[in-house]
């Protein structure tokens, strides 16, 4: 178990998407984020109070969660010294990195020392088995994207909340480590051997009553160099009924990938569709979620607009307008 609340520690960073972990928790679950630390440098704040970690914990705070995420999940020199002054100020240490935090000797020897407990989020210990792509009883959504960070995660959130809201039956299943933390569980999907992916997402949403749903939280983009073989396992291991494309417009190029254009809107759709059919004959777009920040509201009303008429979708931006119009498709969903 993670112990709550939390001093969610944002770095250097200077690029909102960089803190992406610490701001989804802090949106999602707001009541269990106490604080927030950074280091010199850093230009991103949450908005939550200001602590180090001897202040947070005098105020509560029980775990020190390492809000960042960077290429490759590494914990460079800086962010040692931080953890190390958590540790020693009796927190415990929460990472959604690739590296093991006890693989840092500095840091393992310190929580040993301080009997403070080390969580590493992406990895699992449960036996994981080969996808089969047997057909299963009950309702899966899967999020997918033109890119990695244009907003998976927080459509598939956000679906969640409006569907029982109206009173159906659906579950956030968590692939990443920010999905985790928000959920309390799920697996970390880009760190499971890649011949158990699509059978991690059987097992992370077997079989269930007719009208359930499991709307399972999205990794990365078939069209990503990096990461496109998470998002291939996950599309053959959901099963997917049904798909939301997520899209971020005007982003001039694939994240951290400068000599990569994002493919367009059709493009990623007409791949995801053809891939999704592997395991379902049947998967259908049900909506379309954009993130128009870098447009004013009315541009973003109409861009959304525009696209829903070429796609014969409901298109939406979850933050500013809302997931209710794809909710309303899934009310009257069947399945052939």
């Amino acid at each position: 178990m993670i112990k709550t609340p939390y001093l969610l520690f944002l770095g250097e960073a200077q690029d909102p998407i960089a803190v992406k972990t610490a701001r989804g928790v802090a949106q999602w679950r707001p009541s269990l984020c106490l604080a927030e630390h950074s280091l010199e440098g850093c230009t991103i704040s949450l908005g939550l109070p200001a602590m180090t970690p001897r202040e947070a914990k005098a105020a509560g705070a029980q775990s020190y969660v390492l809000g960042l995420a960077n290429a490759g999940g590494v914990i460079t020199d800086k962010w040692v010294e931080a953890i190390v002054e958590a540790i020693e100020a009796g927190l415990d240490i929460v990472s959604g990195l690739h590296r093991r935090l006890s693989s840092v000797e500095r840091i393992r020897d310190a929580a040993a020392q301080h009997g403070v407990a080390l969580v590493d989020l992406r990895f699992t210990d449960k036996p994981l088995p080969v996808g089969n792509g047997a057909k299963r009883a009950g309702l899966r959504l899967l999020t997918v994207g033109t890119d990695c960070s244009v907003g998976k995660m927080y459509t598939t959130l956000a679906l969640e909340e409006a569907m029982r809201v109206r009173g159906m039956n659906a579950d956030f299943r968590a692939t990443g480590q920010t999905g985790i933390l928000i959920a309390g569980e799920g697996l970390p999907i880009d760190a499971v051997v890649s011949d158990f992916i699509s059978g991690a997402v059987e097992q992370l949403t077997p079989a269930n009553s007719p009208d359930h749903w499991d709307l399972i939280e999205g990794q990365g983009s078939l069209f990503h160099p990096s990461y496109a073989g998470v998002s291939l396992g996950l599309l053959h291991g959901a099963q997917a009924d049904a798909l939301v494309l997520c899209h971020e417009p005007n982003r001039p190029h694939m994240r951290s990938l400068p000599h990569y254009k994002l493919p367009t809107m059709a493009e990623t759709l007409a791949l995801n569709l053809e891939t999704a059919r592997r395991t379902n004959p049947d998967v259908k777009l049900v909506g379309i979620s954009l993130n128009t920040s870098s447009l004013d509201l009315e541009a973003a009303q109409k861009l959304c607009a525009d696209t829903a008429k070429d796609f014969g979708v409901p298109c939406v931006d979850p933050l500013r307008m809302g997931v209710e119009e794809i909710v309303t498709v899934l009310e009257g969903f069947t399945c052939p």
